[in-house]
């Protein structure tokens, strides 16, 4: 069916961070089968949200494959009909949390997080998809800062931010308390798309599950805003000749610049730095149990590099 199609095959990994998150914060306490049987809904209606973004995403980037099966739109059966699709796992949302959340003291800020973040998400696609037709005419508007705004809205928020808020919600916490943890996991989240762009280019695909296309897509990716500010004009003519280009040997000449430039050792100087300053504000954090979950997830995403 449409919902096995699209909502299972991933990792889960967001929807599982929602109930091992919710396990940190009540630390010290055992969560009751209907809390953590809540927790697992708040979870699945995050996979339900991701599931929609990239129902519509896929549609919007002409994507053939996700998750290593032809994208739902593709399907002779589907076509377009997938836009409603995508609206319908949407809405289901809302209706599976009346179900389970009406008359729950966080019942409207748990609505609240998720029109929130469905905004932000949204607006950083509406960002990306600009810069991008923006770049194929003129290659300079890929700035640093660009690319964290495009990052920050369109995966740090639904990804990192998301997960937590469920759970603090679930753990009788008010959102309006926690605005620095809401910072710190919307850098781990650009953290972690950084990671994806270099993994990207210098990953191996055997180990990723798929091969990477930034080069060939132009994407407004880490390397290139990095690789942007460190040419000399020499460089900068072959990188603006070769980008976006699907062509082998023009994809094989913007990955010999990005090495000629170091951007494997600009790379793992960014991630030391971002390291450290991550685990030095998680541990400015006054609560041990809101502590113990931000760990678990800079663990979890620094251990993908190793």
């Amino acid at each position: 069916s449409m919902l096995d199609y699209n909502v299972l095959g991933g990792k889960l990994n967001r929807g599982l961070a929602v109930v091992e998150s919710y396990k940190l914060l009540k630390a010290g306490s055992e969560p009751s089968e209907e809390e953590e049987f809540l927790a697992c809904i708040l979870g699945w209606g995050i996979e339900w949200l991701q599931a929609y973004f990239l129902i519509l995403d896929d549609i919007m980037d002409n994507s053939q494959t996700r998750r290593g099966k032809p994208c739902w739109y593709r399907l002779p059966k589907v076509g377009l009909i997938a836009i409603n699709d995508g609206l319908v796992l949407r809405s289901q949302i809302s209706r599976i949390f009346k179900r389970y959340f009406h008359g729950k003291p966080y019942y409207v800020d748990l609505l609240d997080l998720f029109n929130e973040v469905d905004f932000k998400t949204t607006s950083g696609e509406l960002l990306d998809q600009i810069t991008t037709s923006e770049g194929q005419k003129d290659l300079s508007k890929y700035t640093v800062d660009v690319y964290r705004r495009i990052v920050e809205y369109k995966t740090a928020y639904y990804s990192f931010y998301l997960p937590v808020g469920c759970a603090l919600l679930l753990s009788g916490g008010s959102l309006d308390d926690y605005v620095q943890v809401k910072h710190i996991l919307v850098e781990m989240g650009i953290y972690f798309q950084i990671q994806d762009d270099y993994l990207d280019c210098f990953g191996d695909p055997e180990v990723m599950g798929k091969i990477g296309t930034d080069i060939e897509d132009f994407k407004c990716s880490w390397l290139f805003v990095q690789a942007l500010v460190r040419v000399d004009e020499r460089q900068k003519d072959i990188l603006f000749e070769n980008y976006g280009k699907s062509d082998p040997a023009c994809v094989a000449k913007v990955k010999a610049l990005y090495k000629e430039l170091n951007l494997e050792a600009v790379f793992s100087e960014y991630e030391r730095e971002i390291y450290e300053k991550l685990i030095s504000d998680i541990e400015a954090q006054p609560n041990e149990a809101v502590q113990a979950v931000l760990k678990s997830f800079l663990h979890k995403i620094y251990r993908r590099m190793k």
